[in-house]
């Protein structure tokens, strides 16, 4: 183990021990910097995400993974682009990742990380890409709405109106389940309500649009602190042509029953007309 990764270990481990990536505050002078190792642009860059997802609730736990080689020695991460890492890590069992947990989140702890690692001769990575941490519950739960009704057809049109009277700052409208980002949109002031609302258009809507939607409100300064999470809101798109082929499937099927009974009724008429006969 060579100087430099030998110093990054004691620091590291001394900031995890008290400090599990804080953000700021006096043990920023416990940090260790990356200034000591040389930086090559053809050392890969790693990977960042975030377990169980990059959206946590106030309180909640949370640990940031970052992705990079068995040759790394160890993995510094960074909050908010800044040129000193807020925490230090070596991983364990020549694996080719390091987590850093945070236990509890709270408001200081949102916003963009980024990640690098050590590799052979102290050469420090590039940094991954960003990872937006987000931190929710924190303030009043908007309300969620859609118009002209949360169950539309497949091509038509429908709007998710998120409205608060506490919320000044950008709405954010997340589908659950759903594999796309949430969407983002500043608020506008309502005079006659006296409320705070945004409206985000679904057009044309599709079958993919059907689901569950909640939206949270923000403050323009702080937007990555979300508030509660509004009711959840239940969105249904009917497609007009699976029910149209259904509906004419049954009326057929009706046909035919009545056009078999027809002949079955006309040909006991005439068994009985012959009968009488003989």
């Amino acid at each position: 183990m060579t100087p430099t990764l030998r110093a990054l270990l004691c620091l590291g481990l001394s900031v995890g021990l008290r400090t599990p990536v804080q953000a700021g505050g006096s043990e920023d002078q416990y940090l260790p910097t990356t200034e000591s190792g040389p930086q090559r642009g053809d050392v890969p860059k790693p990977s960042i995400w975030a377990d169980p997802g990059p959206i946590v609730t106030n309180g909640g736990s949370v640990t940031i993974w970052c992705l990079g080689s068995l040759q790394a020695g160890a993995y510094v991460l960074y909050k908010e682009r800044g040129s000193e890492p807020l925490d230090t890590r070596i991983p364990q069992d020549s694996s080719n990742k390091a987590g850093f947990l945070i236990e509890a989140t709270t408001q200081s702890h949102a916003g963009l990380y980024q990640c690098a690692y050590y590799s052979t001769g102290d050469i420090l990575s590039e940094r991954s890409d960003p990872l937006l941490l987000v931190v929710t519950g924190v303030g009043d739960a908007p309300s969620l709405s859609a118009q002209p009704s949360p169950v539309v057809a497949s091509g038509g049109n429908v709007s998710l109106s998120c409205s608060s009277q506490f919320t000044s700052g950008p709405f954010h409208l997340l589908k659950e389940g759903g594999a796309d980002p949430p969407r983002h949109m500043e608020a506008e002031p309502r005079m006659h309500a006296r409320r705070w609302q945004a409206i985000f258009p679904l057009v044309p809507v599709s079958t993919s649009h059907g689901g569950t939607y909640r939206c949270y409100g923000s403050s323009t300064i702080y937007p990555n602190v979300w508030s509660q999470p509004s009711d959840p809101l239940h969105i249904k798109v009917t497609d007009y042509t699976v029910e149209n082929l259904i509906r004419m499937g049954v009326a057929g099927l009706v046909l035919v029953v009545l056009g078999v009974l027809l002949f079955q009724a006309r040909n006991d008429t005439r068994g009985t007309l012959n009968a009488a006969r003989m």
